[in-house]
């Protein structure tokens, strides 16, 4: 009942109807519904949608996720003026697979944004990620620059490090949000996955949440729950993260990694980077939440190569 009363303020809020800023309260039973045991399948393969299909179909298909008629949100990483070979992105073959299988699964209308870093229309156009879309010719499927007037402030009630926050309405209000992000160095967090993906949904200052960045990621993501996260390690970035450059800090892998547990996604593509899961601390404040399983001998692991 919480998380439906606080779309329906998010949604009066947007209209104009309601004075007082959207509160989310976190709760026991807003994560009821994580398993001990997730399910996670590692796919590898040179055919990028190929191991998208496979990856999710390993979790038994995307109508898990995706329902006829839902407003799906697919949100990558578009962040950066880089091509797909720097990595600093997410791969553009594996976020048309993803938008292709939501359409498949029956999604209604498919959104594809970012709030970038470098230049908005550098970013879309040299990540490849736009015109690979455009070249679908789906007048379901959008992939628009993030409209600053479209971030809606939220009381995060009991977050440990956020109390209140601009996030973006279409992100909170999908029927589906669907979680690609790619595997990279970071020089701040260590590593940036799925977790901290949620930073493209933030509006605001986002530099002031370094101070405490793996509680302030860990509170975001009780907010922004994706349903399913797709962690594109096609080829990482092992260096000079997260913006790169020097494809020699890049290592092809032709990896992909999908959950509905963020927290067991991030775990795993940690191991990637020869890092354990532990020592990245959006992950421990996540596990620590009730957010999902970050010991991987407890997660049920599918291996497949194609």
């Amino acid at each position: 009942m919480d998380r439906r009363e606080f779309l329906k303020q998010v949604s009066l809020w947007s209209a104009g109807m309601l004075l007082t800023e959207p509160v989310f309260r976190i709760t026991p039973e807003l994560f009821a519904d994580v398993s001990p045991n997730p399910a996670l399948s590692v796919i590898k393969g040179k055919d990028y949608t190929s191991l998208v299909r496979t990856a999710v179909e390993s979790l038994g298909g995307m109508s898990q996720f995706v329902k006829k008629g839902d407003r799906v949100v697919v949100k990558p990483n578009i962040g950066w003026d880089r091509n797909p070979a720097q990595a600093a992105n997410t791969h553009p073959e594996v976020v048309k697979a993803v938008v292709q299988l939501a359409l498949d699964a029956g999604a209604k209308e498919v959104l594809v944004f970012d709030r970038t870093c470098n230049e908005e229309r550098r970013c879309y156009e040299n990540s490849g990620i736009k015109p690979t879309l455009d070249s679908m010719k789906s007048g379901q499927v959008s992939c628009d620059f993030v409209d600053m007037k479209r971030f809606v402030p939220v009381n995060i009630d009991k977050g440990k490090s956020i109390k209140k926050w601009g996030l973006y309405k279409d992100a909170i209000d999908a029927d589906c949000y669907i979680n690609v992000p790619v595997a990279k160095n970071h020089a701040l967090a260590i590593l940036t996955m799925g977790l901290k993906n949620v930073m493209g949904v933030m509006g605001g200052n986002r530099g002031e949440i370094h101070r405490k960045l793996g509680d302030s990621i860990a509170d975001l993501n009780t907010v922004i729950r994706p349903k399913l996260t797709i962690i594109d390690a096609t080829r990482i970035l092992l260096k000079n993260g997260p913006q790169g450059g020097d494809l020699k800090d890049v290592r092809v892998l032709d990896t992909v990694i999908a959950s509905s547990d963020t927290v067991a996604a991030d775990a795993y593509a940690t191991t990637l980077f020869d890092i354990k899961p532990e020592e990245i601390p959006s992950t421990v404040a996540a596990h620590e939440l009730g957010l999902g399983q970050m010991n991987l001998s407890k997660v049920n692991i599918i291996e497949k190569k194609i």
